[in-house]
């Protein structure tokens, strides 16, 4: 199969821990690594955790629902049609308090490693290798979407994360880990 013809078949993807669904509007590859471009589908209840990233820009858009977004010590309410942005190195998360689902859109600019970060972090949840969170159970795989998401948790010095996990990454490289997880949840992309 062409992957072309891939990426189109799989464009899709959930993870079942979480209950989220993301599909890939303009892939990485598409958009020559300018940008990546993405619907999310996300439960009531359903969110992330205060992060920061250091190498790219994240886009809010509200499509159905309304979607919250913490933002630099503010919260936004965006009603369909409202934006949003998290510029690099801004603590901020998204999540949905509603009583129903919502639907949005993230632009991630430049798009960096997003997509195959995603993948793996899906994958491992729907292989029933995540926590009820969507953490990975094995520190190494952790460690690689630490590394490809170049996200950073609230709460930690980034020189400690950066060591801890940058140090695991290492690891996980020389053990296969990475080369593994690319292989089995991100097909070329």
């Amino acid at each position: 199969m062409s992957l072309a013809a891939e990426l189109a078949v799989n464009r899709t993807i959930e993870n079942p821990q979480v209950g989220d669904r993301v599909t890939f509007l303009t892939t990485r590859a598409e958009s020559g690594g300018a940008y990546e471009w993405v619907e999310v589908e996300l439960k009531a209840g359903g969110g992330n955790s205060l992060h920061y990233h250091t190498a790219f820009v994240e886009e809010f858009e509200s499509m159905e629902g309304e979607l919250y977004v913490d933002c630099d010590g503010k919260t936004f309410v965006l009603k369909p049609g409202e934006r949003a942005t998290a510029p690099i190195r801004t603590l901020h998360r998204f999540y949905n308090p509603g009583q129903t689902g919502i639907r949005f859109r993230v632009k991630i600019v430049p798009a960096r490693h997003f997509e195959p970060t995603l993948r793996i972090a899906y994958g491992l949840a729907c292989d029933g290798k995540t926590n009820k969170n969507g953490i990975p159970k094995n520190v190494l795989a952790l460690a690689v979407i630490f590394q490809l998401g170049e996200s950073y948790l609230a709460g930690m010095p980034i020189w400690l994360q950066k060591g801890i996990f940058g140090l695991l990454y290492r690891i996980a490289k020389w053990a296969g880990t990475e080369k593994r997880l690319l292989e089995t949840y991100c097909h070329g992309t």
